[in-house]
């Protein structure tokens, strides 16, 4: 029997992009982990979706004058393409704001409320007298009593990062009309965490291969006594507290959604349950949900360790009807150029953006080879530089390429015969025996980073037995070794395809298409020399191309610019003598008029169109991110203003060799244009 599996990845709030720290926490390693398991033959589903409901939702849709719907719509659509694009194989990408979640949550409800799970409470929290609704934590705005910033929320300051409750602002007022908050009664259900406190300790004890954050994150709860956990909120966005399971307590649930933190992991449920019906298997949940030999696995950051390791189980635990998890793997936190990750102040890389300019194995390998699994770790431009063009083009690539070019230049493009094998020749093939079980050994035990480094170490001893077995002399003077070094290195490459696949899918892809096998292949197929003499390959093509040092430049300055665009935000909006440039300045930019010939969308992007510019006597290439404003065919023969002494860079495996000028306001751009029939090439002064 194949092992099964339910693997979940955290939600992600659909109020903004996906940026890399949570590709490094919760989505890369799942899938990492989840495709080693369908190439091992396991019974595996993996389950993610936006968590569209919550406080932050709220505050962008409010920001923004729009309703949540429309932003949660924006931003689920968003990430959903992002995490496709990047290759994270979800079986099933749901959302919070489904009907069949909003079923689900209210019927998870109903049963802990029908077995007296919940307890009622009165209290008085902070209300918006002019809004006329209950203010949660993050509504409330004042002075912080740290540092004195003006705009800290009622939980948390974003400009010392102090922990705060409402109570602790000077001068609280409501985000939402200004506002100050008075104090009104309400009525809350809680789930007693306490009542479960032995249970889950029980539970806790039998998992103590479980990763040492978790692991002291939940005993320093149990330490200090599990205590009551509201489940609903006073809040206009939500999934509704239903009437009648509330009808047994006699409150009026107007107005009363089910808190997020308890909404949001039955989300887990309510996708499985869609990805059954879309397999038109309407119970086939239940199979991964409810039998006892499901192992269920979430992936998640640190800051989800309670919720995912004693709240969601006591919830399951006061349910009755679900398995609980089998392991909970949490990683830390990814920093981003010796500083932390901050969405408010736009200090992250978004995957949205990345994914415009580079190729996405390149970073699931540079982050993979990174991952924060036991401590924080730090992600830097020159490092992703670096790793790739010295590791994926410079060792792995570089094998690939002089293995399939040898074969195509001495061999007619087919596959040499394996004759009489000598001492490196067997030291290769035991290598590739031991491999399958060696790195699955590692994926299977989330040691995600050891797995990275020991590919990596195999792609150097091929690199080296190519190098030490001299095929470029012994082709001339023992023809029969020469055949057998090429053949092995050929079974090498094939078996990266599939030992790389967990980690680089699309790269594995390219290789299988090269090499002219078919994608069928399973985790221990890597062990075994499957490619037969005589058999064709295609030509072959490079890999990895190198990163040039203009590319990670720019987003090394963008970076910079946030972070001292944040040291200054307290300084007055009027322009600072600093930033003024003089005429001499000013002249070193070669402004010109050029003509566009030809247009076309660049390959995997949605944004950027391949322009080529005729100017006075020459004519160059420039990528733009235009696309979604302009379509190609209109722009051929649009006069534009081009920068053509800007340093050349490449985004997609496309060189730039210049800018054009446009204007932005809010979401609209316009090219910069000329309304007379001014000669290409003129210059702009």
């Amino acid at each position: 029997m194949p092992e099964k599996l339910l693997v979940t990845s955290a939600l992600p709030y659909a109020n903004g992009p996906i940026h890399l720290g949570h590709l490094a926490g919760a989505y890369l390693p799942a899938d990492i982990f989840v495709r080693y398991h369908r190439l091992k033959g396991s019974d595996v589903v993996y389950i993610c979706g936006s968590d569209e409901h919550g406080v932050p939702i709220m505050l962008r849709a409010r920001k923004e004058g729009v309703s949540p719907q429309k932003i949660v719509d924006r931003y689920h659509e968003m990430n959903k393409k992002s995490f496709a694009d990047f290759g994270i194989s979800f079986d099933y990408y749901g959302r919070t704001s489904a009907p069949i979640h909003h079923q689900t949550s209210q019927d998870f409800f109903r049963k802990l409320a029908k077995k007296n799970e919940f307890i009622l409470k009165k209290e008085k929290q902070l209300y918006d007298p002019e809004a006329k609704m209950f203010l949660a934590d993050r509504f409330i705005r004042g002075v912080c009593p740290s540092c004195g910033y003006e705009e800290a929320y009622g939980d948390q300051c974003e400009s010392c990062g102090s922990s705060l409750s409402p109570k602790d602002l000077k001068n609280p007022r409501s985000a939402i009309t200004d506002a100050k908050p008075v104090l009104k009664e309400t009525t809350h259900w809680y789930l007693p965490l306490a009542d479960y406190q032995k249970r889950l300790e029980k539970w806790i004890a039998g998992h103590r291969e479980w990763k040492q954050n978790a692991l002291g994150q939940i005993q320093s709860w149990f330490n200090d006594g599990l205590k009551d956990r509201a489940v609903t909120r006073d809040l206009p966005w939500g999934v509704a507290v239903p009437e009648d399971a509330a009808r047994q307590y006699g409150v009026d649930v107007q107005g009363k959604v089910l808190y997020v933190w308890f909404d949001a992991p039955i989300g887990y449920i309510s996708a499985t349950k869609e990805w059954a019906l879309e397999k038109g298997k309407e119970d086939l949940w239940k199979k991964y949900w409810q039998e006892k030999d499901t192992r269920l696995i979430h992936f998640i950051g640190k800051d989800n360790i309670v919720f995912h390791c004693i709240i969601f189980p006591a919830m399951l635990m006061a349910h009755g009807d679900f398995v609980l998890p089998d392991n909970v793997p949490a990683n830390e936190f990814l920093n981003l150029e010796g500083s932390k990750l901050s969405t408010s102040r736009n200090y992250a890389v978004w995957l949205n953006d990345y994914l415009e300019k580079f190729e996405p194995d390149s970073l699931r390998y540079v982050l993979a080879g990174n991952l924060p699994e036991s401590r924080d770790t730090d992600f830097s431009w020159k490092d992703f530089q670096a790793r790739h063009n010295n590791e994926l083009a410079d060792i792995l690539g570089n094998f690939i390429n002089r293995t399939t070019t040898f074969i195509h230049k001495y061999f007619d493009g087919k596959t040499p015969p394996l004759a009489k094998l000598d001492k490196m020749d067997k030291e290769l093939i035991k290598r590739l025996e031991k491999a399958p079980e060696r790195l699955g050994s590692l994926i299977n035990k989330y040691k995600f980073k050891a797995y990275v480094r020991e590919l990596m170490d195999l792609a150097r001893f091929a690199n080296k037995y190519f190098n030490d077995k001299e095929p470029w002399k012994t082709r001339k003077s023992d023809a029969d070794s020469c055949a057998s070094t090429i053949n092995l290195c050929l079974q090498t490459v094939c078996s990266f395809s599939v030992l790389a696949d967990p980690l680089l899918p699309f790269t594995s892809r390219k290789i299988r298409e090269m090499l002219n096998i078919e994608n069928r292949y399973d985790w221990h197929d890597a062990s075994s020399l499957s490619i037969k003499k005589d058999h064709p390959i295609n030509k072959p093509e490079i890999l990895f191309a190198k990163i040039e040092d203009s590319a990670v430049e720019i987003e090394i300055e963008r970076l910079k610019s946030v972070l001292q665009s944040s040291e200054n935000k307290n300084d007055k909006p009027e322009q600072k003598q600093s930033d003024l440039i003089n005429i001499d300045t000013f002249k070193k930019i070669d402004l010109r008029i050029g003509e566009i010939i030809e247009a076309e969308k660049v390959e995997k992007s949605d944004r950027l169109l391949k322009l080529q510019i005729k100017l006075d006597g020459e004519q160059r290439q420039i990528v733009a991110g235009i696309s979604q404003r302009y379509q190609p065919r209109e722009l051929i023969g649009k006069k534009v203003v081009v920068v053509v002494n800007l340093e050349p860079v490449t985004m997609r495996g496309v060189k730039s060799e210049g800018m054009l000028l446009a204007a932005i306001n809010k979401e609209n751009l316009t090219l910069l244009s000329v309304l007379d029939d001014i000669p290409s090439g003129s210059k702009i002064s």
